[in-house]
């Protein structure tokens, strides 16, 4: 089938998804419409509204663009119905009713973050950085009844370095993604949609399934009751955003302590001295905090209300850090 010839509807909303609807543009692809989610209201009083990169994209380039607050709405689905399409390609979006997955003859496939059958859910770049994974990768997989279980067209791995944080990986795979996007739609076009792909029950093997369930804030604070190891995977996985928390207590006050975010930390080659989880051991440039198994060194942190520092800076501002521990 000619690319021309290939009507697509994309869906996709953050700046992740930019990269594979830019992909299928530039391919030469036809996307007759872009489904994303409605402009969001941001500022101090939530008055002005804040449109998807996605949308932005779309409306650069003269593509429609329609944002459903439901995905069921009858009217939302007769317009997409309109369209004609062929093909759905769905990247960082939200879950989908039957009645849109299986409205194209080609079906719908899925960009996931993820290896599948690992990591099924809403953060899967996170989730694999705070598990300690070595790699992660791309998956296309075609839309059915449950979420991200459907059956696996292309697979792509990327290697995690060890020092990684969410920044990184996320720009990693929002290229790599791209790329197994538009290999995916290249192989549904020469195969006029026959396209071959394999239930994920079959690479299911002995190791246990990790899921990536949505991070709130909750999920973000620290237990330093862990290993330095697994705090240290903690912060790379929330880092830069949302952004791994503790809470900064001072002794003698009875107050609730100050929240305390933490961007960047590495496993110190220091021995933990005899002192309760959560202690800061600190000398003029170095910040360390004692965990369940070691030394953890504290290299970039931002207190509320303060500025993202590094921690000598951190030191030099508080005086009477030797004063407080951390839970």
């Amino acid at each position: 089938m000619d690319k021309k010839d290939l009507r697509i509807v994309f869906m996709g909303t953050p700046e992740f998804a930019v990269g594979s609807l830019k992909a299928l543009v530039e391919g030469g692809y036809n996307v007759v419409a872009v489904v994303t989610q409605p402009d969001k209201p941001v500022g101090r009083h939530g008055n002005t509204l804040k449109a998807p990169d996605v949308k932005l994209y779309a409306q650069e380039h003269g593509l429609p663009v329609l944002q459903p607050v439901k995905m069921k709405d009858e009217d939302f689905v007769e317009t997409l119905r309109q369209y004609h399409a062929d093909l759905q390609v769905v990247v960082a979006f939200r879950m989908l009713p039957e009645v849109v997955w299986n409205m194209p003859r080609f079906g719908t496939f899925n960009v996931h973050a993820a290896l599948l059958p690992q990591y099924r859910g809403a953060a899967p770049i996170n989730w694999a950085i705070i598990n300690g994974e070595k790699q992660t990768g791309v998956t296309t997989f075609f839309l059915d009844h449950d979420i991200d279980t459907g059956r696996i067209i292309m697979r792509e791995t990327f290697d995690i370095p060890e020092e990684a944080d969410v920044e990184y990986v996320y720009n990693g795979l929002m290229d790599l993604g791209a790329q197994v996007c538009l290999r995916t739609v290249d192989l549904v076009a020469a195969l006029d949609g026959n396209v071959p792909s394999i239930p994920q029950e079959q690479l299911v093997n002995d190791e246990p399934l990790h899921t990536a369930p949505k991070i709130f804030n909750d999920t973000c604070r620290i237990n330093w009751a862990k290993s330095s190891r697994e705090v240290c995977n903690f912060v790379r996985g929330l880092s830069p955003w949302p952004g791994a928390w503790t809470m900064l207590h001072t002794k003698g006050k009875a107050d609730n302590g100050t929240v305390l975010k933490i961007y960047q930390a590495a496993i110190s080659p220091k021995n933990a001295p005899s002192l309760p989880v959560g202690s800061i051991v600190n000398d003029k440039n170095t910040l360390c905090v004692v965990t369940g198994e070691g030394l953890l060194e504290i290299k970039q942190l931002q207190l509320a209300g303060k500025k993202r520092m590094d921690a000598k800076a951190f030191i030099n501002g508080f005086k009477d850090i030797s004063n407080c521990s951390l839970a």
